[in-house]
């Protein structure tokens, strides 16, 4: 029963975030809010059709914006519980920035693994 400006908690930032005292309302690209990546797995339990994009983000989790490696392990575990609803360009960025991650720290074997999860055959 409290009304728009008496919020009586704060919006679940990532982890790097929580301490600094930083309240973002809303972030850059989009005008989506930036939580924590515990927040978005709970919204996809209570809905299926919850959008990964802002689950599957590295600025949930990292205050890298191209660290990658959470984020596609997160979307291959979602994948193994049917969660399907991810665009197939989104799917595609996840896979190649998480590959040119590897790559770029000498794994390149790793990497082709990575690229072998791609939706797109050609």
């Amino acid at each position: 029963n409290t009304s728009e400006c008496e919020k009586y908690a704060c919006c679940p930032l990532p982890p790097y975030l929580e301490d600094s005292g930083c309240v973002i309302e809303e972030d850059d690209n989009g005008g989506r809010p930036l939580r924590d990546v515990c927040f978005h797995l709970l919204k996809l339990y209570s809905d299926r059709s919850y959008e990964l994009d802002q689950l599957l983000d590295p600025r949930s989790v990292t205050s890298d914006p191209l660290d990658f490696r959470l984020s596609w392990h997160l979307w291959e575990v979602l994948r193994a519980l049917n969660y399907s609803h991810l665009s197939q360009q989104s799917w595609g960025v996840l896979n190649t920035s998480y590959a040119a991650q590897l790559e770029s720290e000498g794994l390149w074997e790793w990497a082709v693994f990575v690229m072998l999860h791609e939706p797109d055959t050609q």
